[in-house]
Formats: C-alpha cells, sequence, structure tokens
C-alpha cells in the first residue's frame, strides 16, 4: 500500500545534487502549500542526498519561505555544507518554474544524523535526574474530540490539508469554529494521517505544521504565510496516535510566534518547532 504522504512527499533524482517533485494540490491552505508537508518534500531530498553516510534522521532544519509554493513540479537544490561522524548539514533550496524561469520558493539548512544513535542509558539517565521533561497536555479522550476534517465548509474551502489528516482537536481550543474562539492563542489535540500512515521522523517535519494556525483562537481567522520555521526532531516517534500543542506569546508588528511540541502514543517528546508568521488580515 502507498500512503499518500509518501506519493506527495516522494522525490526523484535527476543528478547526485537535484531532485524532482510533484507537489500535491490537497496540501493547500490559503494562498499556498502547508510550509510543514514543504519541509518535508526537502527533508526527503536531503535524506537520499545523505543516504550513503547513513545520517538519514533530521535533527534540525531550518526554512525561510521566500515566495508561495503552488501545486505541480518542483525542484529541490542540495548542496552538503559538511559532513562529520555524528552529523551531516545540508544546504536545500525548493524552486519551482514560473513563466519559463525558475523560482526560489524556500531556502533550507538541515541537520541530519542518526536517531537511533543519538542518545544511550547513560545519557538518557542523566537527562532523566534534570527532571526537565516537558509533560504532554492533558487532552480530553479521542471519542470527545473535535474532528478537524468536519470544519465549517468556509474554513475547508481555504485548507483543503485539513482532509488529508485526522486530527482531533481539544474541544476547548477549537471553539473559533463556531465563532467562540477562547483567545489564549492555543490550539491543541490529537494528530494521525487520515489513511493511518505511521509517523515517523520525516512526518514530524509535517506534524509541527499541521494544526490550524494559532490565530484562529485569537479571532483572526485567515491564511498566515510563514516567513520562517524550524524544527527539532527530537526522537523517533512510536506507533500510534500523537499529542500536538500550538501556542503564541506575542503578536506584534503584523506578525506572530507560533511555537509547536509533539508528543508520541507513549508521551515522549519527539519534535518542536517555533515558526514566525504573518498577522491574518482582516
Amino acid at each position: 500500500m502507498t500512503f499518500e504522504f509518501d506519493r506527495d512527499t516522494a522525490v526523484t533524482p535527476r543528478s547526485e545534487e537535484v531532485f524532482g517533485a510533484d507537489l500535491g494540490a490537497g496540501w493547500s491552505v490559503g494562498g499556498g502549500i502547508n510550509g510543514g508537508y514543504l519541509l518535508a518534500v526537502i527533508g526527503n531530498a536531503v535524506r537520499e542526498r545523505l543516504r550513503a553516510t547513513g545520517h538519514v534522521d533530521p535533527f534540525s532544519v531550518s526554512a525561510h519561505y521566500l515566495s508561495a509554493s503552488v501545486a505541480g513540479p518542483a525542484v529541490v537544490e542540495t548542496r552538503v555544507v559538511r559532513t562529520g561522524g555524528r552529523f551531516s548539514t545540508v544546504a536545500a533550496t525548493l524552486l519551482q518554474d514560473v513563466d519559463g524561469r525558475p523560482v526560489v520558493r524556500i531556502s533550507a539548512l538541515a541537520t541530519y544524523g542518526d536517531l537511533d544513535a543519538a542518545h544511550d542509558a547513560t545519557t538518557d539517565a542523566t537527562a532523566a535526574a534534570l527532571h526537565l521533561a516537558l509533560p504532554m497536555p492533558d487532552l480530553p479522550p479521542r471519542e470527545k474530540c473535535v474532528l478537524s476534517s468536519d470544519a465549517p465548509d468556509d474554513i475547508k474551502k481555504m485548507a483543503p490539508l485539513l482532509d488529508r489528516f485526522g486530527t482531533r482537536l481539544d474541544p476547548e481550543t477549537a471553539r473559533w469554529a463556531i465563532g467562540r474562539p477562547s483567545r489564549k492563542g492555543l490550539i491543541q489535540g490529537w494528530f494521525e494521517l487520515a489513511d493511518h500512515r505511521p509517523l515517523d521522523p520525516i512526518a514530524l517535519l509535517l506534524v509541527v505544521d499541521a494544526l490550524p494556525p494559532v490565530t484562529f483562537d485569537l479571532g483572526m481567522p485567515g491564511w498566515a504565510p510563514t516567513l520562517e520555521l524550524t524544527a527539532h526532531v527530537r526522537a523517533k516517534p512510536a506507533p500510534g496516535w500523537a499529542a500536538v500543542r500550538h501556542f503564541t506569546r506575542t503578536v506584534a508588528g503584523g506578525m506572530f510566534e507560533e511555537d509547536c511540541e509533539v508528543w508520541d502514543s507513549t508521551g515522549r517528546l519527539v519534535a518542536q518547532s517555533r515558526q514566525l508568521a504573518l498577522q491574518p488580515r482582516a
């Protein structure tokens, strides 16, 4: 069985450094393609570029979104900046042809390694002794949560990618859907892909940008284009539903920051991110 996410994030080598992709229309939101989905496409290209080194897992990916991507053909150009014993760093650029000329959509810098070798019993014990583990939110049972694909038609028209997800939102953070936002700047819930494709490190690059923008909970619906997004993958996720929390503390200067935290089905923190995005226009 070929999962939709794997099919739509697949890359094809054109040379040692260049990979072709076909961006799927189903991952669009507002005026462009979802930033997390695009990060996963780039993530696959970097993984293929580094496969011979054994550094196939993303640890940190930082991307600047320079112009809105559209469904259709794209190219990811890669350049190895450094290769070491534990990590490799690659500069990657996603481009699309516009009227016969290449237009840069995203410029990214990614550090990859081997998540299986990133820690051991000693480092885990040292970390546990610090008592700094980030506890997952206390979410309602999934059957009492709101299915994001049941969003109002006007929201789904703006964000068809909602049908790609089986997200179940905490009702207390989904009241914006009925015109009663909490104005706390928090949206959280349970996450899985709609076709139950298991999550992995590449999929986590999507998950950190999968929930509706937290500005919805501030009473500001609308497209919130990402300017910059940095994702940190902390561990390989265990099978099952992930818990995801998006929140903001600052809306200023026409922009807001959005932090994301992701825990796997065992309650282990597996990913974090921060992005800077434009405040939706009225």
